[in-house]
C-alpha cells in the first residue's frame, strides 16, 4: 500500500492515463531522469500526483519562484489531505546581500526582513521529514543553501513527557539551549515564558501552545492552548519540541570553532601582509574580532552565516547541508517549468561565488565564508536521486538528459490552445497603437465576466499601465519580482475574485500560474528579442489563456521573427491535435472550472485571524453606528489591560485600527 492517499473526484483523462503509466513504469525501471513534456492546461500537476502515489516515496518538488511553489503546494494539499504536505521557501521578505563595489569604493551591509510565518513552515517542513514518511515538500531554489546539520537539529529536540522528573529550572535551561527566546509578554513562535509552577511554549513549527505544569519536579500535566483564546485543545502524555533555530552548535562545537577561526584569521592576516594589503588586513582584523566577542557575549553577530564550516566542522569547499539533507535516502524529485528552475538552480553557486571572492579579497570576510553557499549543480544531481522534470517547453538540458519523454498533449477538458492574433506595436491609420487597441479588447472580455492579462517588459511599463489602467476606468494591478510573496498571491487571488479585471506583469505570469478566469492575454513587443520574448518565453505566456474556451492571445509587434513564427507554429501543432481527438471521441471543450483557494489564510497568524472574526461580528453596528462601535471598543480594550489581559487588549487595538481604516475609506 502507498503511503500516499491520492483523493481525486475525477479519474486521469486525455494523455493523463498513458504519461502516469510510462512514468510510474520508468521509476520502477529505475530510470534516473524523464521529463514530462505537458502542455499548459493538461493537467501536469494531477498527473504527477498520481505518479507520486504510485511511487510511494517522500517527494520534493521545486519550482522557481515563490508564487508558483504557494500554487502548487496548495494543488498537492487538496490532492494528498491526509498526507504531509509543507511550502518550503526563503524567509526573507526583503533581502540585500553583503557587497563590495571596488570602483566607487562602497560597501553595502546586509539587509533582510524575515517573515515569521515562512519561517515556522520551513521548520514544520524539516520536522516532518524528521518524524514520518509520507511527506511531500514544495520548496522554491532556496532549498539548495546551506540550512544547518539535520543530526544536529534532530538530536537536540526535546522530549517532554508526563510524570517526567524534569525540574522547572533544567526545562527553562534545555529551551535556552535550543535557541528559544524567554518572555513575559504575548509569546510568538520559539518563545516561553515561565509562570509559577508553568512554563507555557509555543514550537516554532506550530499555532499552539503547550502549558507544562509542575508538582515539585515532576511534570503533572501538558496541556495544549489555543494561542488567541487559550482555550483547552486537549492534553498529552509526550510531547516533542524541535530547536527554534536550525543552525544548531554545542558548546563543544563553538569552543572549536573559535579556535578554528583565530587560526585562519592569523593565517589570512600573514597573507594579506605579505601581499602588502595592510589596509585590508586590518579591515579583516577588527572586522572578525569583533565578530567573535559578539559571539562570546551573545551568540551570535550579523552574518554568523559566514563562519558556518567553523561551526560544522565540515571540511573546505565541502558541500553545505540543505533541505535535500532532511529527506531519506531514496526520495523523488520533480521539477516544475524545468526549463526555467534548471538553469537557476545552475546559475545560484557562480553568482553567490563571485560576490564573496570580492569581498574576501578587500579584507571584508574570511576566505572560510565562501563555504557558506548553494550547492554546485553537480552536488544537487548527486542528492536528488531520481528525477521528473515537467514542463510545457523542455529546454536542451530535459532534451539531452532524460532517459524518458513523455508527451500530454490532449486536455482531458477538450480545450485547445488559444486563437493568435498579430497586430502592430505602432500606430497607424487603421490601428490605436498596442496600448488603446488593448484597452478595446480588455473592455469587450470584461464585459462578459472575463479577466485579461497584459506583459510587459519592465516592471516600470507594468507599473505605469497599470496605473494607466485604472484612469480610463478599467480596474487593474501589477504584479512583478518586488511585490512581498504573501501580497503577490493574495493578488492573484483577488484577480481570480474578480475585485479587479486586468493583471499587468512582466515574467511573473509566464510559468506555472492557473488562471482558468482569463481569455485574453496582449503581449505588449512581442517582437522585441531577448529572454522574456524568446520562443520559450512566448508559449508559455500563450499557455496562461489555454484554460478558458474562448482564449485567445494578441501579439503585438512589428516584425514577424523566427521567434513568433515559431510560437505560432507550435501552437497551431497542439491545437491540431487536440481537435482531432475531440472530434475523434465526441469531445465539447469546456472552461476549467476551479476552486478559489488562497494559501494566504494558512500563512495568516491566528492573532489576524482572529482579528478578522472579530470586524465580521462588529459589522452591523459599525454600520449603524461607528462611533458608538469605536467609543465601546476603546472601553473594552482598557478593561482588558486593567485586568492585564494584553492578549485580548492587543486584538481589539488591531480591530480598532482595521475600523478606522473602513470609517476614512
Amino acid at each position: 500500500m502507498s503511503l500516499f492517499q491520492l483523493s481525486q473526484s475525477m479519474s486521469p483523462a486525455g494523455d493523463q492515463p498513458k504519461a502516469i503509466k510510462a512514468l510510474s513504469d520508468g521509476l520502477k525501471k529505475g530510470l534516473k531522469k524523464q521529463t514530462l513534456f505537458g502542455v499548459t492546461g493538461s493537467g501536469k500537476t494531477f498527473t504527477m500526483a498520481n505518479v507520486i502515489a504510485n511511487a510511494g516515496k517522500p517527494t520534493l518538488v521545486i519550482a522557481h519562484n515563490k508564487t508558483l511553489a504557494a500554487q502548487l503546494a496548495q494543488e498537492y494539499r487538496e490532492f494528498f489531505p491526509n498526507n504531509a504536505v509543507h511550502y518550503f521557501v526563503s524567509y526573507y521578505d526583503y533581502y540585500q546581500p553583503e557587497a563590495y563595489m571596488p570602483v566607487t569604493d562602497t560597501y553595502i551591509e546586509k539587509e533582510a526582513m524575515i517573515n515569521e510565518e515562512i519561517e515556522r513552515l520551513r521548520h514544520a517542513s524539516t520536522q516532518a521529514l524528521l518524524t514520518r514518511k509520507d511527506v511531500i515538500i514544495v520548496a522554491s531554489v532556496s532549498c539548495i543553501y546551506g540550512l544547518g546539520s539535520p543530526e544536529e537539529y534532530e538530536k537536540v529536540n526535546l522530549k517532554i513527557t508526563k510524570v517526567m522528573d524534569l525540574s522547572r529550572a533544567e526545562l527553562i535551561r534545555k529551551l535556552v539551549d535550543i535557541h528559544f527566546e524567554r518572555t513575559n509578554a504575548d509569546l510568538g513562535a520559539g518563545q516561553f515564558r515561565a509562570i509559577g509552577n508553568m512554563i507555557e511554549i509555543m514550537p516554532v513549527s506550530e499555532k499552539t501552545i503547550f502549558r507544562i505544569q509542575y508538582e515539585g519536579t515532576v511534570i503533572s500535566d501538558i496541556i495544549e492552548l489555543d494561542p488567541v483564546t487559550m482555550a483547552v485543545r486537549g492534553t498529552h502524555d509526550t510531547i516533542f519540541i524541535f530547536p527554534a533555530k536550525h543552525f544548531i552548535s554545542t558548546d563543544e562545537q563553538s569552543k572549536r570553532a573559535f579556535e578554528t577561526i583565530k587560526a585562519e584569521l592569523e593565517s589570512r592576516l600573514k597573507e594579506l601582509e605579505k601581499a602588502g594589503k595592510n589596509l585590508e588586513a586590518e579591515r579583516l582584523k577588527r572586522r572578525v574580532k569583533y565578530d567573535l566577542a559578539l559571539i562570546r557575549e551573545v551568540g551570535y553577530c550579523n552574518g554568523i552565516e559566514n563562519y558556518s564550516r567553523h561551526f560544522s566542522g565540515k571540511n573546505p569547499g565541502e558541500a553545505p547541508d540543505t533541505l535535500l539533507s532532511y529527506f531519506p535516502k531514496d526520495f523523488l524529485t520533480v521539477i516544475d517549468e524545468s526549463h526555467v528552475t534548471v538553469p537557476q538552480i545552475g546559475g545560484m553557486f557562480a553568482g553567490d561565488a563571485s560576490r564573496k571572492e570580492t569581498l574576501i579579497d578587500y579584507g571584508f570576510r574570511l576566505p572560510s565564508a565562501k563555504d557558506n553557499r548553494p550547492l554546485k549543480f553537480d552536488e544537487f544531481e548527486q542528492r536528488v536521486g531520481q528525477v521528473i522534470y515537467t514542463t510545457a517547453t523542455p529546454g536542451k538540458f530535459e532534451k539531452e538528459h532524460s532517459e524518458q519523454v513523455v508527451e500530454q498533449i490532449i486536455r482531458p477538458t477538450g480545450l485547445i490552445d488559444p486563437v493568435i492574433d498579430v497586430k502592430p506595436v505602432a500606430e497607424n491609420a487603421n490601428h490605436k497603437g498596442q496600448i488603446f487597441d488593448f484597452i478595446d479588447e480588455a473592455e469587450k472580455v470584461i464585459k462578459k465576466g472575463d479577466r485579461a492579462i497584459a506583459t510587459t517588459l519592465t516592471k516600470k511599463m507594468a507599473e505605469d499601465l497599470s496605473e494607466f489602467l485604472k484612469e480610463k476606468g478599467i480596474k487593474a494591478e501589477y504584479l512583478h519580482s518586488d511585490i512581498k510573496t504573501i501580497d503577490r498571491i493574495t493578488i492573484l487571488t483577488e484577480f481570480r475574485r474578480g475585485k479587479f479585471d486586468v493583471l499587468v506583469g512582466v515574467n511573473l505570469l509566464r510559468e506555472g500560474l492557473d488562471l482558468p478566469e482569463v481569455s485574453l492575454i496582449g503581449i505588449l513587443d512581442a517582437d522585441k528579442a531577448g529572454f522574456l520574448r524568446s520562443e520559450t518565453s512566448l508559449i508559455q505566456i500563450i499557455g496562461r489563456a489555454a484554460r478558458n474556451i474562448n482564449g485567445r492571445v494578441i501579439l503585438y509587434a512589428d516584425i514577424m521573427n523566427s521567434t513568433i513564427e515559431y510560437a505560432i507554429k507550435e501552437t497551431e501543432r497542439r491545437r491540431k491535435i487536440q481537435t482531432d481527438y475531440n472530434t475523434e471521441h465526441g469531445i465539447t471543450p469546456k472552461t476549467i472550472i476551479k476552486k478559489i483557494q488562497d494559501i494566504t489564510d494558512q500563512l495568516k497568524s491566528e492573532h489576524d485571524k482572529a482579528v478578522g472574526e472579530l470586524m465580521k461580528l462588529d459589522e452591523e453596528l459599525l454600520q449603524k453606528d461607528p462611533k458608538k462601535l469605536m467609543k465601546l471598543k476603546e472601553e473594552e480594550m482598557n478593561e482588558a489591560v486593567k485586568v492585564l489581559d494584553f492578549e485580548t487588549a492587543a486584538l481589539i487595538r488591531d480591530e480598532i485600527a482595521m475600523l478606522k481604516q473602513k470609517m476614512v475609506k
